[in-house]
């Protein structure tokens, strides 16, 4: 078993680490498994903290009673109206949460999962993941917009890191960040003396919003979720 994002000079490495990166457990649930006696190693019982290289057969005997937590993940259209915190309350699936926010004014994807592992490391600042948005605003764009907006802003004493603009149309603009402050494009856009009438977050790394409507989700999978998690473990 072995995924593209796992590296040679990962090994050797702790089974509870081997175990979440093969999407069997979080490392949490791995623990647990491991303590249960439930996990092997070359035929013996593993034990918290043993290691393993590429060249170990490692196995998972399913007790009867044991149920496993499969590790999924969604793209879900957050609508506009609602906070990022109630999504759950609109869905059916339990134990998924969102990474990240949307603030309740803007609308778009949001990634849902029960994968604890991901949130710091699409969160975290010194990760640089592509988040893309959509951004109407209420006046036409001034002439040098996409030039200091690329360039990096001051908002409130804080120079945001440098970005990619596609100007769409004279009021509509796509912007590529690798950061999430919070507020951050709307702040952005004022600091530019330019107000935001529709903010849409259309894509998060590889994953796209595509033609999804509000309110609906799809699961991530196949090669679309073999591309994601190697981007969101590539550093």
């Amino acid at each position: 078993m072995k995924n593209d994002f796992m590296q040679e000079n990962l090994y050797p490495m702790r089974i509870n680490k081997y175990l979440a990166l093969k999407q069997i457990s979080t490392r949490r649930g791995a623990d647990e498994l491991i303590s249960k006696k439930l996990v092997f190693i070359n035929g013996k019982v593993a034990q918290l903290g043993d290691k393993v290289t590429e060249k170990d057969v490692v196995e998972l005997k399913k007790n009867k009673k044991e149920e496993l937590k499969k590790i999924v993940y969604f793209a879900y259209y957050k609508p506009v109206g609602i906070e990022t915190p109630e999504i759950i309350q609109n869905i059916k699936h339990k134990d998924l949460f969102p990474v990240g926010r949307l603030d309740k004014n803007s609308h778009g994807l949001i990634i849902l999962t029960n994968d604890g592992r991901i949130t710091d490391r699409l969160l975290n600042p010194k990760y640089t993941h592509e988040k893309e948005y959509l951004v109407k605003t209420k006046e036409k764009l001034r002439s040098n917009f996409k030039q200091k907006m690329e360039a990096g802003v001051n908002i409130e004493g804080y120079q945001t890191k440098p970005c990619k603009v596609q100007i769409v149309n004279e009021n509509t603009f796509k912007v590529i960040l690798s950061e999430g402050k919070k507020h951050q494009i709307r702040r952005m856009c004022a600091a530019l003396f330019q107000e935001v009438a529709d903010l849409k977050r259309i894509r998060v790394l590889n994953i796209k919003l595509g033609t999804l409507k509000p309110n609906q989700l799809k699961e991530i999978k196949g090669k679309e979720l073999e591309e994601f998690l190697a981007q969101v473990f590539q550093n």
